[in-house]
């Protein structure tokens, strides 16, 4: 063998795993685990479950058997004898005493009787006896079963059922916890039920069914009796009757074929609890099916009979099947879990060895001359026999073989003396293994036919080597015999092969009473249904995890202890062979048989160690070492030189990419058969936990660990005993020096295999390294007790705990959070009870460092710091403790969930400490957005549908915890007493200045609405901090955000961008705004904009601009406010109209809309005149029509003098407002109109009313006295008339007359501005063409003159 497993220089240290404390890489581990996940797969695959093999189509029966001579390949081997107890012979004391045996594997005894004595013996403590002697009848026959429920006191766990040849008894059974420092497991104590019943024949073949009946056969008449008992006796029903089920109802099902027959009696009685039914079988190779349905009641569901002929059916000339001779001897169930695909459910086995196989299954494999007759019962499926397995007919002579172990000569198989069994009595079958005995041909002792699957012959067990070995066997070298019997036809299916078994035949001392598999003790955990299950007799999946299989076989000498031997007790052997020998033959034939893959786990195990490797650990069935099994350091050597050597390299399979420019082939590695090898090691000996749930319901209402400490104990042992032996090798995983790829310049497809095999190993160490420590974390769990640990964790943890699954604790997200909360809980507790947290975080790192890294012990220490400082009575101690948790906390922040992160803010704030309070929260919002993505998404404006929603909201939730911290330490100075007040207020305002001291904009955007809910408002803008104007600004918008940010402008001496804010909220469609708010925050923004400085540089005339427009908006907005007032009796009307009106509420107008939608259709003509007065558009066109509208609506329909009244007032209003605006105040059309209107009422009207009308609007004497003279001079109609030009003449008079009037006022600007020649001329002018009659005119005229001319 090569020496590529010695130590190499050039080789490079594979991590064994994430370090303590280190970060997780969980995508490496879950790598790993579904490498695990594959081999487990692997394993439930490796062989075909018992009935594929039995059930091939054409195969009706098989005889395949590996016969070998020499020891290390015989499948069972004798472990040890021990002797009746002697004081057991001192009661033999009549003549001829009549005695029985038998065994009870459930409690580790062997019950043994003397005439009416009953003994019990621990076969496990060697010589402990127990006895019942309370009843004075011969006992034939006692047997141990399940109680039924509610019966009994809670003690009693089973039930001793003794049968004697007139009575039967029952005696309570209770079993406990051994003794500290026994060996025995469990320890009995028996109860007196005074439960026994009279019979009339001797009873024997005693079961019990899962729910508590005991069903029985009679000795002299064969019928199917039940003993019925119950806790009291009723009307109906004694407490304790035998019932007969064969002379009931029960022949009537079936009256041809079960009608009682004398000479075909029920034999023994056999219970499958699994499928909740029982088996009988008769004399006569009769097979019946019961089912317990009701109260006292049995349903026969099916009879098979005409076995014989069945068998000789499906094995025609076959001379093991002889009728004088096919006599079945017992019946053995078949679990579901041996056969779940083609339903196998019962085997009968013959006295000369033929096994007979029953299935449910509907397909026939072939006809059968056999009588059934079956039930239609609901959910039943008949039973047929589908194969018959005949036994060998080479078997070596026990002689032979006790001559092949002692001297080591091993005869051809030709030559050696063979044997073939005829007369077995009694058998066992369990997990696909067969014992049966018969007499020796000495009279001292008897012989076991032990039958085993030859795993090298039914599966696939993995890779074979890449190369053939090139040395020959020797001629001697023994092999197997596989046998072909009576033309016995074969499978052509390669994947499905027939049924092949070792046989062997082994000599005990003594006469056989009982064989009985031994109990395996609770090492692991049941796979849950969701793992992938191996088949029951895949021993190469459970023998790292597992002790071998065990036979208890008892005789008249005592108890013989019958082990199979595994395949790595074989492999060991040749090992040991090869060391002593140096014959490589053998090695390497089991390398051939088992694969490469399997035989590098297997060598693995050996050369790391294993608690089950060695099966002298196991000489008594219920007690096992725990300690890792070695060999010799040679022989470990050898194993781990085979493991390398076996192993061979990795290979780069190329798959070819087409489409692709590069011309690259893409491939995958096929790993070598040290990795694989290792991944089935490391996945075998986690099986038992890996899938498992880590928790149960308890007694008491608390969770409790689902997995045995025991089991969890021993993985661990053997984990880190494969762990340490990697640690020392680390160069089996790499090629040898002078393999090297590199040194031969190989292909770079090569390094590419070796490389990804490495780093698969590096993954799998990793995990391995892991799930040490993860075993040693939940240990740790079950010292502190891990249920009340749970029930004070948060309903998240607890909801975790409960579906969490081993595999999950070591490789997911969730099982990080639930272990670090639990540790969170057991390191609250330490600091709860005072204790230093340094003790219990140095055995957490030192044994299960990556769930309790470096971040986590500065989280724990910065705990008890906070502990130091509420504890200390030193303002200066204290506020040292509170430094260094911040600092701490601050280091290990980043594993902080927010919920502890409210707990030590919480704790911050009792304590008055606001820099903690306040810093440590901003530092985890940086934390819980390392990658900015809610900073992101808080720029972008807050989309929605945004997956980056959910790094904004961490960040949120710890601001939210600074906010609390501020409200908390803010309520505490409103609360304080005495001197506190001072001393909490100063604790406020530092808080408060640490906070607006942040560099976070989102903390402050935060903050700020925080503020102002509170109604600081007006304090915030005083202080006017860094980020407020961005704040204010940033969408979305809102009323109150500008509201606060114009007067932030104003405070800040920017009254134009004040102004600007003000007119966009006055604009603004998205707000609810009140028409008179916009108009108010219009006028606010004329103000401000009014404010800004002349000397402001470039932007004067931007701002002048601006003024401008703003004041004409306020215009139109006034303007749009009058519509409003005006139209608010139509709110309610019609809902188009309403609507309309509701609008000028909502937003603001131009004019164009305010007169096309409002003033003009709602006919509101002084409005027209604003709105054209307000756009200072001239148009003639447009404002005649109004007035014209406005002097009829004033003067229609009533007298005159009313009408001139109405029409004074109109016009005055409206001039006082708009003159002199020509766009709604027409004034020469307006005194057209007024003139027309005195001249149609001459005589009602007093002369000069017109004039004196527009002299109350406001226009200047010498304007009005213009447009009269032009009317006087025009000649144009009406004024061609002489009788309207003297009444014109009239009105001048007047007007002319209160001109001088006003000029006469002291201090008069009437004075200054008479054209006094203009007027004398004029004025001559009228007198001269002044009718004579009319002499008031005449004389006003003249009065004027010689005022003119006095004065001027």
């Amino acid at each position: 063998m090569s020496q590529g497993a010695g130590t190499s220089s050039n080789a490079q240290q594979i991590s064994p795993g994430a370090r303590s404390g280190g970060a997780l890489d969980l995508p490496a581990l879950q790598s790993a685990s579904r490498v695990l996940q594959e081999q487990h797969s692997k394993d439930a695959q490796l062989f075909s479950d018992l009935g594929d093999m039995l059930t091939i189509p054409g195969v009706q029966s098989s005889a395949s058997y590996s016969i070998f001579p020499d020891d290390y390949r015989v499948p069972y081997q004798k472990r040890r004898l021990l002797s009746i107890p002697d004081a057991i012979f001192q009661y033999y004391e009549s003549a001829s005493p009549i005695s029985h045996m038998g065994i009870m594997p459930e409690l580790d005894r062997v019950w043994i009787t003397i005439d009416n004595k009953l003994f019990l013996w621990d076969y496990v403590e060697g010589q402990e006896l127990s006895s019942f002697v309370d009843q004075p009848d011969v006992i034939s026959h006692v047997a141990l079963v399940k109680p039924k429920a509610n019966v009994f006191i809670d003690e009693i766990s089973h039930l001793l059922v003794i049968c004697t040849p007139v009575s039967v008894l029952l005696l309570g059974v209770s079993v406990s916890a051994p003794p500290s420092g026994s060996r025995s497991l469990k320890e009995i104590k028996l109860y007196a039920t005074d439960m026994s019943v009279p019979t009339e024949v001797e009873l024997t073949a005693v079961i019990g069914s899962k729910d508590g009946r005991i069903f029985m056969c009679g000795v002299q008449d064969g019928n199917l009796y039940e003993l019925h008992y119950q806790e009291k006796e009723g009307w109906f029903g004694k407490r304790v009757q035998l019932i007969n089920h064969s002379v009931g109802g029960m022949h009537s099902l079936f009256p041809r074929l079960t009608a009682p027959k004398s000479e075909d009696h029920i034999t023994s009685i056999v219970t499958d609890h699994s499928r909740d039914c029982f088996y009988t079988l008769s004399s006569k190779n009769t097979i019946s099916v019961y089912r317990p349905s009701g109260v006292k009641a049995v349903q026969q569901l099916q009879v098979v009979s005409g076995l014989y002929r069945s068998a000789q059916e499906k094995a025609p000339a076959s001379p093991a099947l002889i009728p004088n001779t096919f006599q079945i001897i017992g019946l053995h169930v078949i679990e579901q879990s041996e056969s779940p695909r083609s339903g196998i459910q019962l085997m009968a086995i013959t006295a000369n060895g033929v096994r007979l196989y029953f299935s449910t299954s509907s397909v026939s494999y072939g006809y059968s001359y056999g009588t059934t007759s079956y039930s239609s019962a609901p959910g039943f499926r008949p039973l047929q026999l589908v194969h018959v397995r005949l036994p060998p007919t080479n078997l070596l002579h026990p002689d032979e073989q006790q001559l092949a172990h002692e001297t080591g000569y091993r005869p051809s198989q030709h030559l050696a003396r063979t044997y073939t069994v005829d007369a077995l009595q009694s058998s066992c079958y369990t997990g696909g293994l067969t014992v049966a005995a018969q007499r020796g041909e000495n009279r001292g002792g008897d012989y076991l036919f032990c039958l085993a699957p030859d795993l090298t012959k039914i599966g696939s067990r993995g890779s074979t080597s890449q190369s053939q070995p090139h040395s020959q066997p020797q001629q001697m070298q023994p092999q197997p015999t596989s046998q072909a019997l009576y033309g016995v036809p074969t499978s052509t299916d390669p994947s499905r092969p027939v049924l092949t078994e070792y046989a062997t035949l082994l000599s005990i001392p003594g006469m056989t009473w009982a064989i009985a598999p031994v109990p395996q003790a609770p090492y692991h955990s049941s796979t849950p249904s969701t793992s992938p299950v191996p088949v029951a007799f895949n021993e190469l999946a459970i023998q790292f995890c597992e002790p071998p299989k065990q036979f208890i076989v008892l005789t008249n000498a005592g108890i013989t202890y019958l082990a199979k031997r595994r395949s790595l007790d074989y492999l060991k052997d040749v090992i040991e062979e090869f060391h002593a020998e140096g014959n490589p033959q053998p090695i390497i034939e089991f390398r051939d048989s088992f694969g490469r893959d399997q035989a590098c786990a297997m060598l693995l195990a050996i050369a790391s160690g294993n608690t089950f490797l060695d099966m002298a650990d196991f000489s008594t069935p219920t007690f096992s070492t725990g300690k890792i099994g070695t060999v010799s350091s040679e022989v470990a050597n050898v194993a781990k030189q085979a493991f390398y050597d076996f192993g061979e390299r990795p290979v780069w399979t190329e798959r070819p990419t087409y489409g692709t420019s590069t011309g690259e082939n893409a491939g995958s590695a096929r790993f070598s058969g040290r990795r694989e090898g290792l991944a089935f090691y490391f996945a075998r000996l986690i099986r038992p936990i890996w899938r498992v749930k880590l928790t149960q319901p308890g007694l008491v209402g608390l969770l409790e660990c689902a997995i045995p400490e025991e089991t969890l104990v021993t993985t661990q042992k053997n984990l880190h005993a494969l762990k340490e032996f990697l640690d020392k090798n680390p160069h089996l995983f790499h090629s040898a020096p002078g393999d090297n790829p590199g040194a031969r310049g190989a292909a770079a497809n090569e390094q590419e295999a070796w490389k990804a095999e490495q780093n698969s190993v590096s993954q799998i160490q990793a995990l391995l390294a892991r799930t040490i420590e993860a075993i040693s974390f939940l240990l740790l769990l079950i010292d502190y007790r891990l249920g009340e640990l749970i029930s004070q964790s948060d309903a998240d943890t607890q909801r975790l705990m409960t579906s969490l699954t081993f595999e999950g604790l070591v490789t997911t997200e969730d099982g990080v959070t639930a272990s670090r909360a639990l540790v969170n809980i057991v390191i609250d507790q330490q600091i709860g009870q005072q204790i230093s947290v340094d003790t219990i975080s140095e055995v957490l790192q030192e044994r299960c460092g990556s769930f309790c890294s470096t971040d986590d012990v500065l989280l724990y220490k910065a705990k008890e710091n906070v502990r130091k400082a509420a504890e200390s009575p030193n303002p200066v101690e204290r506020q040292k403790w509170l430094n260094e948790s911040l600092r701490l906390f601050t280091k290990g922040a980043r594993i902080v969930d927010l919920e502890k992160l409210r707990e030590i803010c919480g704790d911050y704030q009792q304590l008055n400490y606001a820099k903690g309070a306040v810093e440590l929260p901003l530092y985890g919002a940086v934390l819980a957005d390392a990658d900015r993505l809610g900073e992101e998404y808080w720029y972008a404006g807050c989309p929605e549908n945004d997956r980056r929603v959910e790094f904004w909201e961490r960040r949120k939730q710890c601001y939210d915890l600074v906010l609390d911290s501020l409200s908390v330490l803010e309520e505490s100075v409103s609360t304080a007493a005495g001197q506190e007040p001072r001393n909490q207020e100063a604790v406020r305002n530092h808080a408060f200045e640490l906070a607006l001291s942040s560099s976070d904009e989102m903390f402050h955007s935060t903050l700020y609405d925080w503020l102002i809910e509170r109604g600081l408002a007006d304090e915030l803008l005083e202080m006017r901090p860094h980020y407020l104007e961005a704040h204010l600004r940033r969408e979305p918008v809102t009323v109150q955000k500008y509201q606060l940010l114009w007067q932030f402008y104003v405070k800040d001496g920017q009254p134009l961008r004040a102004a600007e804010v003000l007119a966009a909220l006055a604009d603004s469609a998205e707000f609810k705004v009140s028409l008179d708010a916009r108009l108010e925050y219009l006028t606010l923004a004329v103000g401000n904009a009014k404010a800004y400085p002349v000397s402001a540089g470039r932007r004067q005339e931007t701002a002048i601009a601006f003024l401008a427009e703003l004041e004409d908006k306020l215009e139109v907005a006034q303007a749009q406010l009058e519509i409003y007032n005006n139209l608010l009796p139509h709110m309610n009307d019609a809902d188009e109209v309403g609507e309309r009106v509701r609008l000028l509420s909502e937003r603001l107008f131009d004019v164009t809309e305010l007169f096309q939608l409002y003033a003009e259709p709602f006919d509101l003509w002084e409005m027209q005149l604003l709105i054209l007065h307000v756009a200072n558009h001239r148009d003639d066109t447009i404002v005649r029509p109004i007035w014209n509208q406005i002097f009829e609506e004033a003067v229609n329909s009533v007298e005159p003098s009313i009408g001139a009244d109405q029409a004074m007032s109109k016009v005055v209003s409206l001039g006082r407002r708009f003159y002199p605006s020509e766009s709604a105040f027409p004034l020469r059309y307006i005194a057209s109109l007024l003139v027309r209107f005195g001249l149609a009422n001459k005589g009602v009207l007093p002369y000069g009313w017109a004039p004196r009308v527009l002299a109350q609007c406001g226009v200047a004497f010498g304007e009005i006295w213009d447009i009269f003279h032009e009317m006087y001079e025009s000649q144009v109609p009406p004024f061609n008339d002489q009788s309207n030009v003297q009444a014109i003449s009239s009105d001048i008079a007047v007007l002319l007359s209160d001109w001088m009037q006003e000029a006469q006022r002291p201090q008069s600007s009437a004075a200054r501005e008479f054209p006094a020649d203009r007027v004398d001329a004029a004025v001559s002018q009228y007198l001269a063409e002044l009718d004579p009659n009319r002499a008031e005119t005449k004389a006003a005229y003249e009065n004027l003159r010689r005022w003119i001319r006095q004065v001027f």
